[in-house]
């Protein structure tokens, strides 16, 4: 036996495991971390993609707008590239800090209090710059046009109205959109709430009760989904990104910069390059953390890593996931759905109320249909139980419930960073 050590909320918990019928201990693939992040920053804007450095990009006298990933995101530690980044634009560009505005892309989620607010851009950003927390349900959104998918693109105000916009996100896998970061800090991250559900709506296949088979974890090409965004994007004028890379033990590796569109898809096939991790098949269980605090903070955002793992896991197989969930379900109306699961009206509400934490509840309940889903988490076992999965709040009952006898095993240690893949004979 092997005791193995996984993230949890702040924590860790252990569990002892038999070698024998491990498959193997996937992790992403090593990539160094950055160890100047101003310098390195410095270098992807003044020789970004596709696009003219940031020094002639942002003229003095530009009101710039800087559009930031809220708390749920805080992983990709944009407060380390925040102070850099705001030094280069008053040393290099010449501009001013009263014409710099922060907007937290928050698309759906509700806005930080000010203690979030200083956490994700440090205290003396906070203190110096105007910070705002992005409003999906704001009066005096700015309607910017129609993308051809039909989805009407309303953004906050100040990003609408700045001369200069700049965005800061981090690239990583997504179970709807196939990657995050790049576009979406404008749909969903700056967007209004019909915007978001109009786009959002392209993840259930239009003729059945059941995802699109469209979209999916690295899915761009004839996504929906995803080209909707980058339309909604192009519709944004004088963007220029910032995308960050984190490497498998989610330490800044990269930074790619220029065109909204180009760079983004350079910072994608980097992220590619780190987490997809070849196994020689899928295996009968699979047992992974989310990776700790903020990942598995909920499940609405924990779940991603199902959205991750399942790929090396077989049809009907076991997997466990380890996350803690200290809020819950997440959003207050993810567990409202069951109502919905129970009587028989999901499919209803869902094509004619679309929310995004309605479609994760719907999707989680999917993965659960296809595999044998066991949590070790802080959520009661009657909140999950309708969905179909088994909660726990012990490693102890819930390896004898996995009864993971014989049975071929991954152990991942961070599922936010890792996508098995099985190679080709």
């Amino acid at each position: 036996m092997k005791t193995y050590t996984f993230r949890y909320g702040s924590g860790t918990v252990s569990a002892s495991l038999d070698e024998t019928h491990i498959l193997g201990e996937l992790r992403g693939n090593r990539v160094p971390a950055i160890e100047d992040i101003g310098a390195a920053l410095k270098e992807a804007v003044e020789t970004p993609i596709d696009s003219l450095p940031l020094s002639q990009y942002v003229r003095p006298g530009d009101s710039v707008c800087l559009v930031i990933s809220d708390m749920s995101r805080f992983w990709m530690r944009q407060d380390k590239v925040i102070p850099p980044l705001l030094d280069y634009l008053y040393g290099v560009c010449g501009v001013k800090p009263e014409d710099v505005t922060i907007l937290v892309a928050n698309g759906t989620h509700d806005g930080g209090n000010e203690k979030e607010l200083r956490t994700l851009v440090t205290d003396p950003v906070y203190d110096t710059v105007r910070v705002v927390n992005h409003d999906c349900l704001a009066k005096d959104l700015t309607y910017l046009g129609t993308t051809p998918h039909g989805t009407p693109v309303y953004v906050n105000p100040i990003a609408a109205r700045a001369d200069r916009v700049i965005c800061l996100g981090a690239c990583v896998h997504h179970v709807m959109a196939g990657f995050g970061g790049g576009r979406k800090s404008i749909l969903p991250g700056i967007s209004g709430m019909e915007t978001i559900k109009h786009n959002h709506a392209f993840s259930l296949d239009p003729n059945a009760l059941r995802s699109n088979p469209r979209i999916g974890n690295g899915k761009l090409t004839d996504n929906p989904l995803n080209d909707d965004m980058c339309e909604a994007a192009a519709l944004m004028p004088s963007l220029f990104m910032i995308n960050l890379v984190m490497n498998a033990e989610m330490k800044l590796a990269a930074i790619y910069a220029g065109h909204y569109l180009t760079s983004w898809q350079a910072a994608c096939r980097a992220v590619d390059s780190i987490y997809r991790v070849p196994v020689p098949r899928k295996a009968d269980a699979i047992i992974a953390s989310c990776g700790g605090y903020p990942k598995d903070m909920s499940l609405y955002q924990g779940t991603k890593t199902i959205d991750n793992v399942e790929s090396g896991l077989k049809n009907g197989g076991t997997l466990i996931l380890i996350i803690e969930a200290r809020d819950g379900g997440g959003p207050s109306e993810y567990f409202d759905w069951i109502k919905n699961l129970t009587d028989g009206t999901i499919e209803d509400r869902l094509r004619n109320h679309f929310t995004i934490p309605g479609y994760i509840f719907f999707l989680n309940c999917e993965q659960a249909r296809r595999y044998n889903i066991l949590l070790l988490t802080d959520i009661p076992a009657r909140e999950v139980a309708p969905m179909g999965m088994k909660a726990f709040n012990n490693m102890e009952d819930l390896l004898a419930a996995a009864d993971l006898d014989g049975k071929e095993l991954y152990v991942i240690e961070n599922g936010s960073t890792v996508i098995p893949f099985v190679q080709e004979a």
